[in-house]
């Protein structure tokens, strides 16, 4: 049986790659940024906000909604979108742990 690579490395850094892949795109980050901005749920289309074709901007939803960052709920013909505040918390504590984990404080490279 072949073993993918990835399982060559424990569970916590797995689940960590897996969040950083999510957040790896700036079309993404852009749409967290915009929703976390507006303050609320954004009913229509955020291929507006976005250099991005529509088509494009809605995979990147798909990614996020996905991984729970962001919901979606169809209200009529629109959706309206918007932030996970429980997932959001819980990727910040993973990344915050993850960085606070990389000791730089007497680093040297010589």
């Amino acid at each position: 049986m072949v073993q993918s690579k990835t399982d060559l490395f424990d569970e916590e850094l797995k689940t960590q790659a897996a969040w950083f892949k999510v957040l790896a795109h700036p079309a993404r980050l852009k749409i967290l940024q915009y929703l976390s901005e507006a303050n609320s749920c954004i009913t229509g289309d955020l291929s507006e906000e976005l250099p991005l074709g529509r088509t494009t901007v809605n995979q990147h939803i798909k990614e996020l909604k996905e991984a729970g960052l962001i919901q979606g709920h169809i209200e009529g013909v629109r959706t309206k979108y918007c932030l996970n505040p429980e997932k959001i918390t819980e990727v910040k504590s993973i990344i915050e742990q993850f960085l606070s984990g990389l000791n730089v404080g007497d680093y040297e490279c010589k």
